[in-house]
């Protein structure tokens, strides 16, 4: 029996980064990453692509566990447990530790379902309907599609299909949410509902947001974290970490010439 993840802590920070190198192969994607996630704030990561800020998100609920040639050195606790740790089940950190990926993804089932079968995986003894109502209102969904739910989830606009799976990645009761770029496929509207809906959420839960949009991590994010790529000796591209401060800073004051640059759009 894998051992469970503890949540009795007394700190403030509910992910903890520490000496984090990650390989593919021998390829080094991402060197040497300490980083801190607040409970109940919104994180993004920015930077250009390739500087492995999806790698890193997907560290966090060990999706890239799926990938063979993944390795990981360094710790990443959450709470007071190694997520990396022999004991730890990958299954049940995925459920503590929620994804929503780029681009919409609803089961080829209906709206209804799509929400009930991760609780009905895990074993959820309780009301349904209720789990369904509960988890599309906390999507700002439940008032579009109540009158629907029987009807296939791929059926709904695309921004209600992200919200879909918003609501689908809370139905398993998670403490985070991680969003890999969830308004890229979005048209501006959409972008708008989901960006008030990640406002509300972080009340309830810790999220990370990976971004290419600088005006969106500006507008949702309490911290923001700018990763860069330098070109090794070998001629390899290695993924780090720049900069990490309170959101206002990193783009009103950072400390670093690379995250000025950036943000003021000199490259990227």
């Amino acid at each position: 029996m894998a051992n469970n993840i503890s949540t009795v802590n007394d700190t403030q920070t509910v992910l903890r980064t520490e000496n984090l190198n990650v390989y593919y192969g021998k390829f080094l994607a991402l060197q040497n990453i300490w980083l801190d996630i607040p409970k109940n704030q919104v994180t993004a990561f920015i930077g250009p692509s390739g500087c492995g800020k999806s790698t890193l998100l997907r560290c966090y609920n060990r999706l890239n566990d799926l990938i063979e040639s993944f390795r990981a050195e360094g710790k990443i606790l959450f709470y007071d447990k190694n997520l990396y740790a022999s004991d730890i089940d990958p299954v049940e950190v995925r459920r503590r530790i929620g994804m929503v990926f780029q681009r919409p993804n609803p089961f080829p089932k209906s709206i209804y379902d799509n929400i009930t079968f991760g609780a009905k995986i895990n074993g959820y003894k309780g009301n349904m309907d209720e789990l369904v109502e509960r988890s599309l209102r906390q999507a700002a969904l439940w008032d579009e599609v109540k009158d629907k739910l029987r009807q296939s989830g791929s059926s709904l606009s695309g921004g209600q299909q992200q919200r879909l799976c918003i609501a689908r990645a809370i139905a398993v009761q998670p403490e985070i949410i991680l969003m890999d770029e969830p308004c890229s496929a979005l048209d501006p509207i959409s972008t708008l509902r989901v960006e008030e809906l990640i406002h509300q959420l972080k009340e309830q839960y810790t999220i990370v947001i990976v971004t290419h949009n600088m005006q969106q991590a500006a507008r949702v994010s309490d911290k923001t974290a700018f990763f860069n790529v330098k070109t090794t000796e070998s001629g390899g591209r290695n993924g780090y970490m720049v900069e990490y401060d309170a959101t206002e800073l990193i783009f009103n004051n950072p400390q670093q010439q690379d995250t000025r640059d950036y943000v003021s759009g000199r490259f990227g």
